[in-house]
């Protein structure tokens, strides 16, 4: 049987191989020999808690394990690929997949956990099925099915991770049904958040009653629980949710702090004011710290009611609780002074967000311009933005389509063509819209007509 390395098609690229002159760098880049091997294995672990920041450094840490007599273990070399899969920029799956070739090669006889980090790998890049092949190479290593529960859940959180819900639902029913395998809080944790991220919540309440039916089965875990009501708010199925609130309590799990916050959210957003209201006392007698989030949905809520003297008053609160309000706090009150037509104000919060070290982003600077751009103050839009790119933030496409409008219903064409202008040097694609915005007949007052 050929093997899943080959199937990928995989080339070693000349960046992969081992300098034979050293064997790692250091911060400086200058090389560092280390002779003693469990010196060696101590620093190979310390690199690994602080992370790196390019392949070059863990490949050659890799082959230098290698070289070692004897050689370190399995746990050793998944301590290092999975350091080297934690920082997503890197895109290292393809590298661990050949890394792991040279293991096979060597004879270094994988274990479970080593096989789920390569299945992981094959998932991340879409190649669900040459996971499949390691469930057949842990029986042939005599590795008992009832312990292959974590390539298992590797397999179903891979095709969640793929959008493929209908092949998760298969394999779970393969692991349960035909080989007696007990699903664990990660195989349901894991579909459940499937499930609700496609919008079946009758799928995922029926998963929860299959927890609760099994005699011998693992109970749902307040993640489940958090998962469910919070898919079932999004979904405006608001009776539901209080029911499976409810029934948690029952079943003496008790709410936290994201509990609440889905709830109050979710109740909210629907109209359910006073229901919402009630579940905040109802949380705070509870004893339970409101968290950032929390502060945070209060100030989204109370702006968007215009209750902006309400959302103002939350941020004196966090503070005097030892809170920092952060980004989002301070763009959500903003927005509210700008639905309120209080314009000065949001542009002095804009000041007092430097002021505390917070620093505004994208979303900030584009809610101060729209709110300036509706409220006609096409000039003072137009400082924002020059202030935002002194803050080395670049616009996107949606503040160009902001911009754009309303410099032209202001008569301000050529300064609208600029922009277009400018956007297409920035590489963005514009829409339809932004394109053809200058050039649609301009609006004019009897005055200026």
């Amino acid at each position: 049987m050929s093997s899943p390395f080959s199937k990928l098609g995989f080339r070693f690229h000349p960046h992969l191989h081992f300098n034979p002159r050293y064997f790692c760098n250091s911060a400086n880049g200058k090389p560092i020999f280390i002779h003693d091997p469990c010196k060696f294995m101590n620093y190979v672990k310390k690199s690994c808690r602080l992370g790196f920041d390019d392949l070059q450094f863990p490949i050659n840490l890799f082959h230098k394990m290698m070289s070692l007599v004897p050689k370190p273990s399995i746990v050793d070399f998944s301590r290092l690929f999975t350091a080297m899969l934690k920082h997503k920029r890197l895109h290292s799956h393809y590298t661990v997949i050949s890394l792991f070739s040279h293991l096979d090669l060597s004879g270094i006889r994988p274990d479970l956990q080593s096989m789920s980090i390569l299945a992981n790998c094959y998932c991340h890049l879409r190649r669900v099925d040459f996971g499949y092949s390691l469930l057949a190479k842990s029986l042939k290593l005599g590795y008992p099915f009832d312990s292959d529960l974590i390539l298992f859940n590797t397999l179903i959180n891979g095709h969640v991770y793929n959008n493929q819900l209908r092949e998760a639902i298969k394999l779970l029913d393969v692991a349960v049904v035909k080989l007696g395998i007990q699903p664990d809080i990660v195989t349901y944790g894991t579909m459940v958040k499937g499930l609700c991220g496609i919008g079946d919540n009758a799928g995922a309440l029926h998963l929860l009653r299959r927890m609760n039916s099994h005699p011998n089965g693992c109970k749902p875990s307040i993640v489940i629980y958090n998962t469910l009501i919070d898919g079932l708010l999004k979904d405006k199925l608001v009776t539901e949710a209080l029911n499976l609130f409810s029934v948690m309590k029952t079943e003496g799990i008790k709410p936290d702090v994201f509990t609440y916050n889905s709830m109050i959210r979710g109740m909210f957003n629907l109209g359910c004011k006073g229901e919402a209201k009630e579940m905040l006392v109802e949380m705070m007698e509870s004893n339970i710290e409101l968290n950032v989030a929390t502060y945070n949905m209060l100030v989204d809520v109370y702006c968007k009611d215009k209750m902006t003297d309400d959302a103002e008053a939350i941020l004196p609160i966090m503070i005097k609780r030892g809170l920092t309000p952060d980004v989002v706090a301070y763009s959500a009150l903003m927005n509210g002074y700008c639905l309120c037509g209080q314009m000065d104000k949001a542009r002095d919060l804009l000041d007092l967000m430097v002021k505390s070290n917070c620093q505004p982003d994208v979303v900030t600077f584009s809610t101060l311009i729209n709110g300036f751009v509706k409220h006609h103050r096409i000039d003072k839009a137009l400082d924002i933005l020059h202030e935002m790119c002194e803050h080395g933030i670049a616009p996107n496409i949606v503040l160009y389509n902001i911009l754009i409008d309303g410099l032209c219903e202001a008569g301000h064409v050529q300064d609208a063509e600029n922009l277009v202008s400018d956007l297409l040097s920035r590489g963005l694609v514009p829409s339809r819209r932004t394109f053809y915005a200058h050039r649609r007949p301009v609006k004019c007052s009897s005055e200026t007509c």
